[in-house]
């Protein structure tokens, strides 16, 4: 009888869908205004519908994927099962980019933002300090990590609210450019060409990465190829609700806002919209953001390594061990977060650099895993199942390939290198031990805590 321990099942619905919110970050909206402004020629209504369309496809797939595999282990998993365990392993180590370097990514901007306020404390103070506490609240339990989370996600919202209800103020009083709440323009292209408005949505895409890694907490949610599922398409249409709703309503109150700076410029907008005390409480919301998506980062990250190293992939004991009493991964945790002070000395741009290769690569192929378990392995070929099991996926997997090609060329150098030593550790690998897959998790039951 296995008495090791295992992960809790304690997580329900909208659990899941703060800690998505809060690894998505819904105030994200504002930190790459000025950069998605500029991409999209201002028309950002229209980028973020296409965005939307884009990432609900493969939203979809992730959803049909996790039913037939309710465990942790996200896109590597799903390759895995559905098409062949090695090119699952090295999706998973594209993956793999994207989950270790993002907890890097919410500490340095965490880090740039209370130096901004505190300008005698440098960043790598609170690079230290954001680490140590990820680490303790992420080692004490996923029930206090989804608590943190609920909080800060209903503080952003508060403030998106609050931010659109001062420019319907504006609109009511007749000091924005627009004298009413309903117009079509927005939704025009205008003069913009087509291909601008596509650049535009191809960033904007980042904006909506966070409902993929609720996958990976599968094992600690209850009834997970129900629960997960309706988690993923809430915290899509959450966050399309709020950024469609945000660049409505600038684009009709301030058609003419201009920026110097696109790295400040929402900064700007929010000046311009609510004076010093909205701007000052943007900037306290948006630390508290990046604090939580830190915490759902590691979380995320290390549920994908206990992964791996259930199935071998990465050393067993080291990578599988589950805390007995806490019910977390904690070397996992603790490994991250020694790895995370890498955020001392690498910049933003190149943590960016790695997630996003990371991101694409797994999103493309978790839609050709949805046509070669459901489509091809099943044969699920009526009409509506080839709709749904065919096209569906082929539109997510062409739309999101055709965005890994908009990555700029050292980034896919970095992709290809770092994917070239994953392949030397899975050929040294199967020369010195058996195949890495040994056992199929496929109908894990976890015990309760």
């Amino acid at each position: 009888m296995n008495n090791q321990p295992a992960l809790s099942k304690s997580l329900k619905v909208y659990q899941i869908v703060f800690l998505g919110l809060a690894w998505m970050t819904p105030m994200i909206f504002f930190t790459v205004y000025g950069v998605a402004y500029d991409a999209a020629g201002g028309q950002m209504v229209l980028a973020y519908l296409i965005a939307f369309l884009a990432i609900f496809f493969t939203a979809y797939s992730y959803s049909r994927m996790v039913k037939a595999y309710p465990i942790a282990g996200s896109a590597y998993t799903y390759t895995k099962k559905a098409i062949h365990p090695r090119l699952g392993f090295l999706v998973g180590w594209a993956l793999l980019l994207d989950y270790i370097f993002s907890p890097i990514i919410a500490i340095l901007t965490f880090g740039i933002f209370m130096h901004t306020e505190f300008p005698s404390i440098p960043v790598y103070v609170w690079v230290i300090v954001m680490n140590i506490i990820l680490a303790l609240v992420n080692i004490v339990g996923i029930k206090s990590v989804a608590r943190i989370s609920g909080i800060s996600v209903v503080v952003q919202i508060l403030f998106i609210s609050l931010f659109c209800l001062f420019i319907i103020k504006d609109i009511a009083t007749g000091q924005a450019s627009s004298s009413t709440l309903f117009s079509l323009h927005p939704f025009l292209a205008s003069d913009v060409p087509f291909t601008t408005i596509f650049s535009g949505a191809a960033l904007i895409c980042f904006c909506f990465l966070g409902f993929d890694a609720v996958t990976t907490m599968a094992e600690e949610t209850i009834q997970p190829e129900k629960t997960i599922p309706k988690a993923i398409f809430l915290i899509v249409c959450i966050a399309a609700v709020m950024y469609i709703a945000i660049s409505y309503f600038t684009q009709i109150a301030y058609p003419g806002f201009t920026f110097t700076n696109p790295d400040n410029a929402a900064y700007t907008l929010v000046k311009l919209v609510g004076g010093n005390l909205l701007s000052s409480l943007f900037i306290t919301v948006l630390i508290i953001a990046t604090f939580t998506q830190g915490v759902s980062s590691v979380t995320s990250v290390t549920r994908f390594l206990y992964a791996l190293g259930r199935e071998s992939v990465l050393p067993q004991k080291v990578f599988s061990y589950i805390h007995p009493t806490f019910k977390t991964p904690v070397v996992n945790i603790l490994l991250v977060t020694a790895f995370s002070f890498l955020g001392i000395f690498i910049d933003l741009n190149t943590a960016v650099t790695f997630v996003s290769f990371g991101a694409l690569t797994a999103f493309t192929f978790v839609n050709v895993s949805v046509i070669a378990h459901f489509y091809i392995k099943l044969k699920k070929r009526s009409f509506t199942e080839t709709i749904l099991y065919l096209i569906f996926p082929l539109i997510g997997a062409a739309f999101i390939g055709w965005l890994l090609t908009l990555l700029n060329k050292d980034t896919l150098l970095i992709g290809v290198a770092w994917l070239t030593v994953g392949f030397l550790y899975l050929f040294v690998k199967s020369r010195l031990s058996a195949p890495f897959v040994k056992r199929d998790h496929s109908k894990v039951t976890v015990p309760e805590k």
